[in-house]
């Protein structure tokens, strides 16, 4: 039997791969190693995200009742505006394509072009990702907190949704006083005072005959139930006790609280990464202008660059279809 061994020149080495293992060198197998850690890191946050709208299912707010707004226009109109700050992500991942090509090929001109292109998608979703957490923060239509936590929203006898400043009956003789620590009350200080109070609710639900209340619940339809006049009143008059108007970590007006924390939280942390891809993106390209990359005959930073920006659009993706298509 032969039992000649083959030599192989590693022999005695800890890692005989080189400073390019796997074909790649150093700097793109740590951005890889990023990468993929990151993307655990979201998968977590996805994967509780869709544990607890599990947990709620019946409860859990519509996205198309939610995310209905456009800048410059009032309406419903649902989605629209997010499927176009996809698009413009998923364009400007293109453009990134096309620059690391240009790249490969020492073409400076077409890399600069298509990192501005690339820069300028990353600042329009950012921007519009802004406008959407302010319009989401703000609301628009306002609702009632129940004492079991739930949310009571007002619809007209057409199913459709009624806004608060609509119906409402204000009071301009009672004076309201915002609770406040100082003033003894500890466990029901208030961060803004709502506009309205739920006696105010009431009377304006009661002069109004044509308004109706919705509830959180889906009924079997897939449809938020609504209730008779008598129980729209009762469900007001007894169980009522805060106005809620847009969102915050504490309550929001579209449903369940979970629902604007994982909104918040995940969209925040993939913006923050949008932002932080803008920002390195910038530097990249003002080095390529100064003729950093020329010098080094190679152009392999703004591959780095472009996979990190591939992996932020990749997981836009999955965001969007938890958030607002499922």
């Amino acid at each position: 039997m032969d039992n000649t061994v083959v030599s192989t020149g590693t022999e005695g080495k800890t890692w005989g791969g080189g400073n390019k293992p796997l074909k790649a060198s150093y700097g793109k197998m740590m951005m890889w190693f990023f990468i993929v850690s990151d993307a655990l890191t979201f998968s977590g946050f996805l994967a509780a995200y869709g544990f607890s709208r599990f947990k709620f299912i019946d409860s859990w707010p519509i996205a198309d009742e939610v995310f209905t707004h456009v800048p410059f226009f009032h309406g419903t109109y649902p989605m629209i505006y997010v499927a176009f700050m996809t698009f413009v992500l998923i364009m400007s991942s293109v453009t990134m394509v096309l620059a690391v090509d240009a790249g490969h090929k020492m073409n400076k001109a077409k890399v600069t072009f298509y990192m501005f292109l690339t820069i300028i998608g990353g600042l329009i979703f950012v921007g519009s990702q802004a406008w959407e957490w302010a319009t989401f923060i703000k609301g628009d239509y306002g609702a009632v907190q129940t004492k079991g936590g739930n949310i009571l929203q007002f619809v007209d006898t057409d199913g459709n949704r009624v806004a608060l400043r609509d119906f409402a009956v204000i009071d301009d003789h009672k004076e309201r006083v915002q609770d406040e620590r100082k003033s003894g009350l500890w466990f029901t200080s208030e961060g803004t005072l709502p506009t309205y109070t739920v006696s105010e609710i009431y009377d304006g639900l009661e002069a109004n005959k044509d308004v109706l209340v919705r509830t959180q619940i889906i009924n079997d339809e897939g449809h938020k139930t609504v209730l008779s006049r008598e129980e729209s009143l009762r469900q007001i008059k007894e169980n009522g006790t805060l106005v809620v108007e847009g969102a915050n970590l504490h309550v929001n007006e579209y449903g369940s609280p979970l629902f604007a924390d994982f909104f918040f939280f995940i969209t925040g942390f993939h913006g923050f990464h949008v932002f932080s891809g803008v920002v390195i993106n910038i530097i990249i390209f003002f080095n390529v202008i100064i003729g950093t990359y020329e010098r080094r005959k190679s152009y392999e930073m703004v591959e780095k660059v472009g996979l990190y920006w591939h992996f932020v659009d990749l997981v836009w993706v999955f965001v969007f279809t938890f958030f607002y298509l499922v």
